[in-house]
């Protein structure tokens, strides 16, 4: 078993990686408290069989603390008697958009859409063109705090995008909103076989008042329709108005099982104790929460 360098990003930046092929799957290896073992693409592949993984370890030139991986939709009943966790994705299922329109959303969504469209705000299926690579610069660019937290992209050029983007465009669907021809939102729609996936969804902060993420949501839901994806899976759940944002759009709650394979005594033993989520899977829910608000007036502060 070899270990092979790539390059991937890492909260919007270029980052290189270590990585082993097992039975033509890509794993990753992640270094920190516990050296970790996760398959590349969880997200768009299913693991093969987790037990060959687990065999082929002892051979690793690198000593693999921990393996997880888990189990993607719609296969999410557990099928392995490994230790397990449950994580919250926030998934859309989808029927039709008429049936999401008049049964999965409520009124106050609704009239969101309606507020969008009588604004101005036209949305639509777009190609990933230059044109529409400046649309994104400037909008990466217009702030450089988001969700209380800095931006990852804010501070990028049109070739810095342009690049990062497009090495992905072979299983994504772009959608843009527009406003008197000026792009004021897009989002990203990844192809990922049983489900489509959010890959990227933001839109101008000087045009809050129109309802543009409602009118993105709405479009990803024709196009999943029309593409025939079963569901659309806007990552974890998350929590406050973010998942808020998540519920009134139609998305449920949706636990999947994670699983956790300790390879050491020092993996053992941050598993009976919580630590190998890290620092963070120690903390309460509370301390937590109460840290992000406090980051998030430090950071509007400075950046005023």
């Amino acid at each position: 078993m070899e270990i092979f360098c790539k390059e991937t990003l890492h909260k919007g930046k270029p980052t290189k990686i270590d990585c082993v092929d097992i039975r033509g799957q890509t794993f990753i290896i992640s270094k920190g408290f516990l050296t970790g073992l996760a398959l590349e693409e969880e997200w768009y592949e299913d693991i093969v069989d987790p037990q060959t993984v687990i065999s082929a370890l002892p051979s690793s030139p690198v000593n693999i603390d921990i393996f997880t991986f888990w189990q993607r939709l719609p296969k999410i009943e557990p099928r392995y008697n490994y230790y397990k966790e449950f994580e919250p994705l926030a998934v859309l299922p989808i029927k039709s958009f008429d049936y999401w329109w008049d049964k999965q959303i409520k009124g106050r969504t609704r009239n969101l859409i309606r507020k969008a469209e009588k604004q101005g705000v036209h949305v639509a299926e777009t190609e990933f063109s230059d044109e529409f690579i400046k649309g994104m610069t400037e909008i990466f660019n217009e702030t450089p705090i988001r969700q209380g937290r800095r931006f990852w992209h804010y501070g990028k050029d049109f070739e810095t995008i342009k690049k990062q983007f497009s090495r992905y465009l072979f299983r994504e669907h772009v959608i843009g909103a527009y406003y008197k021809k000026e792009l004021i939102g897009f989002m990203m729609i990844a192809d990922a076989g049983s489900f489509a996936l959010t890959g990227q969804i933001l839109s101008k902060i000087a045009h809050r008042d129109k309802a543009t993420n409602n009118a993105l949501i709405a479009k990803a839901v024709m196009v999943c329709e029309k593409k025939k994806f079963p569901y659309l899976v806007y990552l974890h759940w998350g929590t406050g108005s973010f998942a808020e944002f998540k519920r009134r759009c139609g998305f449920e709650r949706t636990l999947v099982p994670r699983y956790y394979i300790p390879l050491t005594v020092k993996a053992k033993t941050a598993l009976m104790i919580g630590m190998h989520h890290g620092v963070k899977g120690i903390l309460p829910v509370s301390l937590k929460e109460r840290i992000k608000t406090l980051r998030a007036a430090w950071l509007e502060r400075i950046h005023k």
